[in-house]
Parts: structure tokens; C-alpha cells; sequence
């Protein structure tokens, strides 16, 4: 009887405020260091940098560079980092997929500095400028790099873009349309232009104070989101070509679902059927039952809608049954398009090492029943959700889990 195929993750890059490796990382979530500061443009709004980042110490020089913007930097950096930790062959890496969540480069302001009357100074701008604009341009990048020459695919809705591009890469994994794939994004959305558009669409905390205290998923008292930025990679891979070829297995992806709400372009269904239908999905996509969810990485942006819905879904799906509650936006801000691929990270490294990090600055809970993480501990765990709700309604659940050597043992013996 043949078994079913299974889907390993055997290379992880993660360019984030909270450090760019996963001893930083985990040391950072111990010790409580972050990277929030007020915005440059508007002192009100809080936002979570990525400190002292150079993309040539991932790259080495390469002339493309220039067509990079700052999100983009951050998804190649990540993505060469993840495959440096994977340690495969140039004729391996030739047959890699390549997915990725992006979104659109909002430094308008900052890349076209002069428009006047919609008309645009040409003469100062380098001949192929479009391509910092196209949400692709990351993806062509790390091919050249990489060698990379696999299914391809960039994937743009919003707040779930690079969970979804994930998704994707581990159903072409597991379907058996490839054997390796990497999976990922970066963004930032940091700029003046960023901030404005945020500040108009009134999701963003802009009560100034202590940067710190900005983040406030869950809490009664929460305001909005800080805008974060960074990247991060994960290389999917087979579980047998793995473990042929003696690849440090570092989690399984077991399972993904994605929906759409129908309801509104920017607010999430207050109901949350779509992303309920998300998680239900992934669920039954993994073989699994809520029981079986021992933690979960919400999308906790701090927005009143957001967190309202997501909590009431929380309590609908785990009634009696409810896994640990945590919210990494309190962290490192909400860094958009690549913020799946960022918590799935954090989450892959949380797992590995038995902690479970607070959610920061949670005082007054929104909802009394969930059993949000309140303090810092060391806590076995073996199987997480991942959740992204993003404007358009766009919803996507991924389900990762440890990996146990016995387990696949047993399943290729029957």
C-alpha cells in the first residue's frame, strides 16, 4: 500500500525586527526586545522596523539589485537564506518551484518624487523603473540567483497573500506535481505613502505614547495596527526526498484551506464564515479535528473588526476544545502581504523549541473564554494553525506540525 505524500520543511529564512536567524529570533521573544518606534512621517503612528538590513550580506552583488524595492530586498534575502540552510544540488534547485505573496510598492511619493498635473518627469527615472512596481520582480530576481526554474507562481490577495503561496507550494508538493518548492514573501509598508494610505482607510494605531505599548491585539483597549516589514522563506520538500538525502526536517505542512468572505472590500464578515470556512477546510485537508490544533497564530491585527470576528470564530470552532492563543502582530507589527509567511516562521521556531511567547500588551481580553498566552513559557507543542484574514476577505489557514522520524518510519512500512 503506498503512502500518501507528505510534505517536509528543510530550509527556513526569516529577515525580521526581532533578528534575522532563529537563535536572534527566539532570544528576542525570551528577552522582550523589539523594534517599535513612531514613524518618520507621522510621529502619532507607531510602526516596527527592520534594523540595520543590507541585502548584499545575503546576495553578494548582483546588478538586478536596483530593481528591487524594500519589500522585495526582504523576500530575496529571505529566500536565499532558506536555501543556503538547505544545502541542495544545482540540479535540485533547477527543478524548485517558486511561490510567492507580494503586494504593490506603495512609496509612490518616494520612487516618482516629482508629478505634476499627472504628468511625470521621465528624465530622472532609470529606464526599466516599472519593474520596482510589478509583484513579480522578487520572484524573477531569486530565480536568477537561485537557478531556480520550476512551477512558478506570485500570489497577490492581500494579508494571506504568502500563507497562501505556501498553501499552493505544499498542494503541488503533496499532489505530486513537484518535489521541492520554496514558498515565502517579504514586504514593508513603512513609507509616507504606506502610512497615508493606512491612516485614510483608519486601521492604523495613531495614539502616539510609548511605542511599545502600540500592539495591543485581543485587548479591549486596541487601536489599530502597526505597520511592520521583513521577510521570510521556507523550502517545502517531499518527505522521502528529504530523507534521502539526509535533509534536516524541520516541520510538516499537513494541511491548508483558503476562502473568500463575499461580504466587503475592506472589512472581514462579522460573522467570520469565510474564514471559519478557511480553517474548516484546512482542517479536513490535514485529516484533522479542532481537538487536535494545540496552538494557534491568529492574525491579531489590534483592529476592532478584526479581532472581534476572529475571536468569536475562535470560540465557535474550539468550543471545549480550545489550544493556546497567540498574536506575533504583537511583536513584530503586521508586515501585509508577508506576514503568513513571517508568523509561520515564528511559529516553526516557537514549536521546535517548546515556547509559547505572551501576547503583548493584552490587559483586558476581548473575549474571556480563549486561553490567550499571557506569559512567556516553555510549552511542548506538536501542531499549530497559522490564520490570515486580509482586505478583500480574503482568508487562508495553514496547519504545520512537528516532525517525528518514528511516525514516518511507520507509515512507509505499511
Amino acid at each position: 500500500m503506498s503512502s500518501v505524500r507528505r510534505v517536509a520543511i528543510t530550509g527556513l529564512g526569516a529577515i525580521s525586527s526581532l533578528g534575522n536567524s532563529a537563535g536572534q529570533i527566539l532570544d528576542s521573544l525570551r528577552t522582550g526586545r523589539i523594534s517599535f518606534a513612531a514613524s518618520p512621517f507621522d510621529s502619532r503612528v507607531i510602526t516596527s522596523p527592520v534594523r540595520d538590513f543590507e541585502l548584499g550580506s545575503f546576495t553578494g552583488s548582483f546588478k538586478e539589485r536596483r530593481y528591487l524595492n524594500r519589500g522585495a530586498q526582504f523576500a530575496v534575502a529571505a529566500a536565499m537564506s532558506a536555501l543556503r540552510g538547505a544545502s541542495l544540488r544545482s540540479e535540485e534547485m533547477a527543478e524548485t518551484g517558486l511561490f510567492l505573496g507580494a503586494g504593490p510598492n506603495m512609496d509612490v511619493g518616494g520612487e516618482i518624487p516629482e508629478i505634476r498635473q499627472g504628468e511625470i518627469r521621465h528624465d530622472a527615472l532609470m529606464a526599466l523603473w516599472i519593474l520596482r512596481f510589478l509583484p513579480n520582480t522578487a520572484a524573477s530576481v531569486i530565480s536568477i540567483l537561485a537557478g531556480l526554474q520550476g512551477d512558478n507562481f506570485t500570489v497577490t490577495s492581500a494579508c494571506s497573500s504568502s500563507l497562501q503561496a505556501i498553501g499552493e507550494a505544499f498542494h503541488k508538493i503533496r499532489d505530486g506535481y513537484l518535489d521541492l518548492a520554496l514558498a515565502g514573501g517579504g514586504d514593508s509598508r513603512l513609507t509616507n505613502g504606506a502610512v497615508l494610505a493606512y491612516r485614510k482607510a483608519r486601521a492604523l494605531y495613531e495614539g502616539g505614547g510609548n511605542p511599545g505599548e502600540a500592539s495591543r491585539p485581543f485587548d479591549n483597549g486596541r487601536r489599530g495596527f502597526v505597520p511592520g516589514e521583513g521577510g521570510a522563506c521556507l523550502l517545502l520538500e517531499e518527505l522521502e526526498h528529504a530523507r534521502s538525502r539526509g535533509a534536516d526536517i524541520l516541520g510538516e505542512v499537513c494541511g491548508f484551506g483558503a476562502s473568500l468572505d463575499g461580504y466587503n472590500v475592506t472589512a472581514p464578515d462579522p460573522e467570520g464564515r469565510g474564514g471559519q470556512k478557511a480553517l474548516e477546510k484546512a482542517l479536513a485537508d490535514g485529516g484533522l479535528v479542532p481537538a487536535d490544533v494545540e496552538a494557534v497564530s491568529t492574525h491579531g491585527t489590534a483592529t476592532l473588526l478584526n479581532d472581534r470576528m476572529e475571536a468569536a470564530l475562535l470560540e465557535r470552532v474550539y468550543a471545549g476544545a480550545f489550544p493556546r492563543i497567540l498574536a506575533f502582530k504583537s511583536w513584530i507589527g503586521h508586515l501585509s502581504t508577508a506576514c503568513g509567511a513571517m508568523e509561520t516562521a515564528l511559529s516553526l521556531i516557537c514549536m521546535r523549541n517548546s515556547y509559547l511567547p505572551e501576547i503583548r500588551n493584552l490587559h483586558d481580553p476581548c473575549s474571556p473564554a480563549l486561553p490567550f498566552v499571557r506569559k512567556g513559557a516553555a510549552c511542548p507543542t506538536s501542531l499549530w494553525a497559522i490564520q490570515n484574514f486580509g482586505f478583500g476577505g480574503q482568508n487562508a489557514v495553514l496547519m504545520v506540525k512537528r516532525y517525528l522520524p518514528e511516525e514516518g518510519t511507520r507509515r512507509n512500512e505499511t
